[in-house]
């Protein structure tokens, strides 16, 4: 056991030489793809690969949905960065032996945004608002009292105006549990298709060069250049220093290896005093160009309570700073759960 312990330590901690793609940053799309979701998971800088559960594991890690036990429902909302609000859903219901199912929808909302044009630069009047959504289908498994699998497979739209581009992606993540202390995970996201914005909008009429007078306008369409969507590999563990019934303390870390840009490591702390109340912190690092970090330190809070009829309640806060933006995030998420 100690020999298999400290081979995937030193794994975890020897994969940042095989570095991200920093040449490459800029080159992909879809980044809703990357906006976290559920504010445990924020305020624990997305560190709890191998620990999280039920709807809450879902982004992070979908063999988490397997560890759940009769049904929840989720919502959550983040105030992000240039004002623009994410939304996210998820219901799911554990099955008995088949395993368990989850449905979620993340949408984004810009607001209005003027229409301008060629002939009216300043604005014609009128406005607009993008729709960005990922409708994702879940299904996780524990496979044994250690070992729990699972993929999530999901639709990613944008549209702007009449003009919209879609894809598809698949998640696949694996939890691994040694005690009740010690946890390991990995998880490969977003692996799918490239997307290609098509639609009226990239089609416009104008004068045809060297016709004669009168021959009226011709109408040429511009081909949008295809782009991959953010997938990246995740390898993480987590200890659970249990004190007494009452206290215990969380630790856990995440090494994540993208496609286009440099190298991430995660760290999560999560203290929980009667397994009710909650105080978190987390912070997500480049291992590269550390003072680019867009996100700084996050923090949070929740409470978990449980009816004695079976039904929990779970209200969960998040605070994340965001360099160069007046304000910060915050995220917050409501769960009912009934067992």
């Amino acid at each position: 056991m100690r020999k298999t312990i400290f081979t995937i330590i030193l794994l975890i901690f020897s994969i940042p030489i095989l570095a991200g793609d920093e040449t490459r940053k800029g080159t992909t799309g879809a980044e809703q793809l990357l906006i976290p979701v559920g504010a445990r998971g924020v305020a624990t800088g997305g560190a709890f690969l191998s620990s999280l559960s039920g709807l809450e594991a879902i982004y992070y890690n979908p063999a988490g949905l397997g560890l759940m036990s009769g049904s929840e429902a989720m919502f959550s909302h983040m105030s992000y960065i240039a004002d623009i609000g994410v939304s996210y859903f998820a219901v799911g219901t554990n099955i008995a032996d088949l395993g368990s199912i989850a449905l979620t929808y993340k949408t984004l909302d810009f607001g209005n945004i003027p229409v301008t044009t060629f002939d009216n630069p300043d604005g014609t009047g009128q406005t607009y608002s993008p729709g960005f959504f990922v409708v994702g289908l879940t299904y996780a498994k524990s496979v044994t009292n250690k070992v729990a699998a699972g993929f999530n497979f999901k639709i990613i739209n944008e549209s702007i105006m009449n003009t919209s581009a879609s894809g598809i992606a698949i998640d696949f993540g694996v939890q691994y549990k040694f005690d009740n202390s010690f946890s390991i995970a990995a998880a490969v996201k977003n692996i799918g298709t490239n997307m290609e914005y098509t639609g009226e909008d990239l089609k416009i009429r104008t004068e045809v060069p060297g016709s004669g007078y009168g021959s009226g306008n011709g109408i040429y369409q511009a081909d949008a250049e295809s782009f991959e969507i953010p997938s990246y590999f995740e390898l993480s563990t987590s200890y659970n220093f249990i004190f007494n019934e009452q206290n215990n303390i969380l630790l856990g870390t995440t090494f994540r290896n993208n496609n286009a840009l440099e190298d991430q490591l995660k760290f999560g702390l999560e203290y929980g005093f009667q397994n009710i109340f909650f105080i978190r912190g987390g912070y997500d690092m480049l291992l590269e160009n550390v003072d680019d970090n867009v996100f700084g330190l996050a923090l949070g809070a929740g409470l978990d309570y449980s009816f004695s009829d079976g039904i929990g309640v779970v209200f969960d806060y998040a605070y994340m700073e965001v360099k160069e933006f007046p304000t910060p995030n915050h995220v917050f998420t409501v769960k009912l759960a009934i067992e």
